[in-house]
Order: C-alpha cells, then sequence, then structure tokens
C-alpha cells in the first residue's frame, strides 16, 4: 500500500497497471482488497488505482460522522496529490454514491463513471432506521459480530455455502474495518441525498453493473436511467459482490466499457 495526505487526512492505495487511469472504489466495511481478483487484470491495459476510502482499510478512520461529499472529496485530493487530471471511475456500492457525489461536482475530472451494484436513490425511511442501528450495534458488540451478521446477505443467496472461501475473505477484510469509520461511514449513507438526476444528465459514459441476484440494491434501483452514453451490464449468478462471485464477468463488462470510451475518444 502507499499512501498520501490529503486535507490532514492519510488516504491510503494500491496502484497497478499503466495507461489510462481507472479508479476503482469499494463499499461498505471492505477496501481496496475488494478489488483483488478484479485489478491486476484490468492493470494487464489500464493504470488502476484502488484507494481505501476514509474510516476503512489502512485510510485514516477520524471519529464522528462523515459525509459521502467528504469521501468524493478525498479521492479528488487522492488524484491531485499522484498529479492525475482525468480518469475513470467506478464505485462499487457505497463506493457508487461517492463515485456520484464526484461526478455531481468534478464531471471536468472525469473520463466516464459507473456504478456497481449501487443506486442514486436516497436511503429510505426503513434503511436509515438499519443504519442506526448498525452504529448502535457496532458501538455495543464490536465490529466483528457486525460483519458477522453483514456479509452473508451480500452475497447470492446460492453462493453463500458454494463460495465459502470467498464469503470468510469478504468477512475478513471486514473485521479490519475500524469501528468508528465503519459508524462513521454509515451515517455518511443515511445522510445521502438523491442523485439521480445526475445519472439522468451527465453526458459523461455511463456504466451500470447489477447482480442478477443482488439482495441489497435490485436492478429496478440501479437501472433508472437511459441514453446514449448509458451501458448497462447484469452480472449472471451474482448477488452484491460480483467482484467475488463472477471476477471474471465483471472485468469483462468493464473493458468492454472502457474499451468504447476510447473508442468514442478517438
Amino acid at each position: 500500500m502507499d499512501n498520501k495526505v490529503v486535507n490532514g487526512t492519510t488516504i491510503a492505495y494500491q496502484e497497478q497497471g499503466e495507461g489510462e487511469t481507472v479508479v476503482l472504489l469499494h463499499g461498505f466495511c471492505g477496501s481496496s482488497a475488494y478489488w483483488e481478483k478484479v485489478q491486476p487484470l484490468l492493470a494487464e491495459q489500464y493504470r488502476v488505482i484502488c484507494p481505501d476510502l476514509r474510516g476503512h482499510g489502512s485510510t485514516d478512520a477520524p471519529m464522528g460522522a462523515y459525509t459521502i461529499e467528504q469521501m468524493a472529496d478525498d479521492i479528488v485530493g487522492l488524484m491531485e496529490e499522484l498529479g492525475i487530471e482525468k480518469y475513470t471511475l467506478l464505485g462499487h456500492s457505497m463506493g457508487g454514491y461517492v463515485a456520484l457525489s464526484l461526478a455531481q461536482r468534478y464531471a471536468f475530472r472525469l473520463n466516464g463513471f459507473g456504478l456497481i451494484h449501487s443506486t442514486g436513490y436516497p436511503d429510505s425511511e426503513e434503511a436509515k432506521e438499519k443504519r442506526l442501528k448498525a452504529v448502535s450495534t457496532i458501538g455495543s458488540e464490536g465490529i466483528t459480530p457486525f460483519i458477522e451478521g453483514l456479509v452473508p446477505g451480500l452475497f447470492a443467496p446460492e453462493n453463500v455455502d458454494t463460495l465459502t472461501e470467498e464469503v470468510n475473505r469478504v468477512k475478513e477484510i471486514g473485521y479490519k474495518t475500524p469501528p468508528q469509520g465503519a459508524s462513521g461511514a454509515a451515517l455518511s449513507m443515511r445522510e445521502r441525498i438523491d442523485r439521480r438526476d445526475v445519472m439522468s444528465s451527465t453526458t459523461l459514459p455511463l456504466l451500470l453493473v447489477a447482480g442478477e441476484s443482488d439482495q441489497i440494491i435490485p436492478l429496478e434501483r440501479l437501472f433508472t436511467t437511459e441514453g446514449d452514453n448509458v451501458m448497462k451490464a447484469v452480472i449472471k449468478g451474482a448477488g452484491h459482490m460480483s467482484m467475488y462471485e463472477a471476477p471474471d464477468q465483471l472485468v469483462a463488462v468493464i473493458l468492454d466499457f472502457l474499451r468504447k470510451m476510447d473508442k468514442a475518444e478517438h
């Protein structure tokens, strides 16, 4: 892992490959390790940067609530520190919320962006209650029981028993999330705004990737926009974690999107 100090916060990241830059943002209670099966394959053709978001992995985890905007600003600052002016940004789940915030305010930084198992919708009232419950559970019981309860639901039901190694790996990554980081991030998601308009109004190339069996974000909550610039893909046999459930399928979709972008530019 490398790191850079951005606005007083140390942001850790992993970098592989060279060429046009692709930035991959992980989801809640994940880290850059979420991309361990994807990054090396993309890095054969691109410069791939996988940061640990605020409160996760080896990045600083300040106390208190975070905002999605703060996390996006961290990424903008990191890329400035690395001297990278333009990049393609793909976010998984919470990382997708961060990508939308960045696309809304810094579109000039992006060649294109995408949501992987994510949504432009804000939290429902029920989801907001669940975020508070998560913070309460983490506070009273610690991160381990919370992760134990969280991770199986991220996989397609039929994969929980067959992909035991992958399920255990995602748990292992989750256990390393600082408790205050998980709580701060849960509160950031609770307060996020509706950004479906960012998706519907952008002229940038937009990739939307859904899992066929995603129990967290069903595809109708992701596929909310149409357009010549929008590419949609459904990953067969995957839930919310295609980077572990079907990494080759996911990589094929991402490469297809990047190649189409390259062609459109030249």
